[in-house]
């Protein structure tokens, strides 16, 4: 196994999903939505919003799995915020950083899995909307395009959340001294 490397921009990136305000937050339905969809449409049984903290990947929607993190070191998603299109491993048993990974050997089974990752309004990757199966897969180029376009949705649902928390922070006090 593998864990993925450290993107370059890091203390951006980390500093960038920070002010989102979106890591720790209650379940929200226009996310939960999104990844309904996703397990319909890719006829998979997890599907999840990541986001891809300094130690941890933190699930803000999932659908599918119990957990609500795991570690970093052993996320897909943490190789996926390396691409700039969706990482796609069709056999996670044949694929070199992968096929020892405790998430492959045992539960949840991955064998299949596609991450979109998604965007800040600056750019950074801060996260993916990923689809897994426990059978291996392919994913046909309408595929990867309908999973984009999920994606731009969750990442649409980020901005405006983000947007509203920041409109509800109270100004800045300036004090003399």
């Amino acid at each position: 196994m593998r864990a993925p490397p450290t993107p370059p921009g890091e203390t951006q990136r980390l500093r960038t999903l920070q002010s989102l305000r979106v890591l720790d937050t209650p379940a929200e339905d226009q996310f939960d939505q999104i990844t309904r969809m996703a397990l319909r449409l890719f006829g998979v049984p997890i599907a999840l919003v990541s986001l891809v903290d300094a130690d941890r990947q933190w699930f803000k929607s999932r659908q599918g799995l119990e957990a609500t993190e795991t570690g970093r070191d052993i996320s897909f998603c943490g190789h996926a915020i390396l691409e700039p299109r969706t990482l796609v491993v069709e056999d996670a048993t044949l694929d070199e950083r992968f096929h020892d990974n405790p998430l492959v050997c045992g539960s949840p089974d991955i064998r299949f899995y596609a991450g979109y990752p998604l965007h800040a309004p600056n750019g950074h990757r801060v996260g993916t909307l990923c689809i897994i199966d426990r059978v291996t897969r392919r994913m046909s180029a309408a595929d990867l395009e309908l999973l984009a376009d999920l994606g731009k949705l969750v990442e649409h649902q980020i901005r405006a959340l983000s947007m509203a928390t920041a409109a509800e922070r109270p100004a800045a006090v300036a004090y003399n001294c």
